[in-house]
């Protein structure tokens, strides 16, 4: 009884955790459109993860024993992690937004979460109930809702570039970095250090390309506005969002945590409402209630007997 108390807190940890983390993601979109024409996508992106390397090098350091016994394989996993997850969502978000509006960028690249539970099947042979499948689909619909503003003619004129083309390959980068990382030896590793040691791996693949980008004399941060706005990424788009999208990824699973995603574009419009004074319509209100009410139905475990709610948390593990 105790037991199952201690996991029912864990689990209620993961999900208030995992309200809070697609708020920091979305941070992103507001630190990120400032300095969006004063510094180059890849030197943005190695900034970003090698202070985040700084930062937990620390706790990489401490676990360097179980780091040094990780196999050819392991150590190819790491390597594919921060390839996924710094390289390709890191440096070619910023290369895509150059090419493709927001809008389509924000309705494709929220497809990871619907990629992350196919992937599941495909390799781990991850089961979704109809239940999960019910919240995705309300869930895609507030999305839709949102990011067309309710017109149905917004959404029939939406159009694809090589820039939405490369948010797709994103989206796809991130749903396989979700899968990944709860599977091989970097499980082995607390959130936090397996977070720093692939921060790490990902800044060192980003650093030929930004150093290419300082020498051709793209755009480095020159004002301290600009570097207020690198400061945000790092602290709430990078430490605080990854590292607790990791802990749902470990205690909830990687589809669970990736319907958590489907709060992005929630959280963007607050955010923008805010901070960039854009009104709030009504299509918003129905869009949220949709995404709420589609992560409600998708996550919270059904109570209707003690094996269904066994078969749940076999889910997770």
């Amino acid at each position: 009884m105790a037991s199952d108390m201690q996991t029912d807190r864990s689990r209620l940890m993961a999900y208030a955790i995992m309200a809070v983390t697609p708020l920091c993601f979305s941070s992103n979109l507001v630190f990120g459109r400032g300095v969006a024409g004063e510094l180059a996508p890849f030197t943005l992106a190695f900034l970003r993860w090698f202070a985040v390397a700084l930062v937990m090098f620390p706790l990489v350091f401490a676990e360097r024993r179980r780091i040094a016994a990780f196999s050819g394989a392991g150590l190819r996993r790491v390597l594919l992690l921060g390839f996924l997850g710094m390289w390709v969502c890191g440096a070619m978000v910023y290369v895509a937004l150059d090419y493709t509006t927001a809008t389509n960028a924000t309705l494709i690249y929220t497809t990871s979460s619907v990629m992350i539970v196919l992937l599941e099947s495909l390799l781990f042979g991850h089961r979704s109930t109809m239940r999960e499948a019910a919240g995705i689909v309300m869930a895609i619909a507030g999305i839709v809702i949102i990011v067309v503003k309710g017109s149905i003619d917004v959404l029939l004129s939406l159009t694809f570039n090589p820039g939405d083309l490369i948010i797709l390959a994103t989206a796809f980068s991130w749903a396989l970095y979700s899968v990944l990382q709860r599977h091989g030896g970097i499980s082995s590793l607390p959130t936090l250090p397996a977070f720093g040691l692939v921060a790490g791996v990902g800044a060192a693949l980003l650093l030929p390309f930004a150093a290419w980008e300082f020498l051709s004399g793209r755009q480095m941060p020159e004002t301290a506005h600009a570097w207020q706005s690198i400061g945000g990424i790092i602290l709430f788009a990078s430490l605080m969002a990854f590292s607790g999208f990791q802990y749902g990824v470990r205690n909830l699973g990687a589809p669970v945590t990736g319907i958590f995603m489907y709060l992005l574009p929630v959280y963007g419009v607050a955010l923008a409402v805010i901070f960039l004074g854009e009104a709030l319509k009504p299509f918003h209100w129905a869009g949220a209630a949709l995404v709420i009410g589609g992560i409600v139905t998708a996550t919270f475990p059904a109570r209707t007997g003690s094996a269904q709610l066994s078969q749940n948390r076999e889910g997770f593990q």
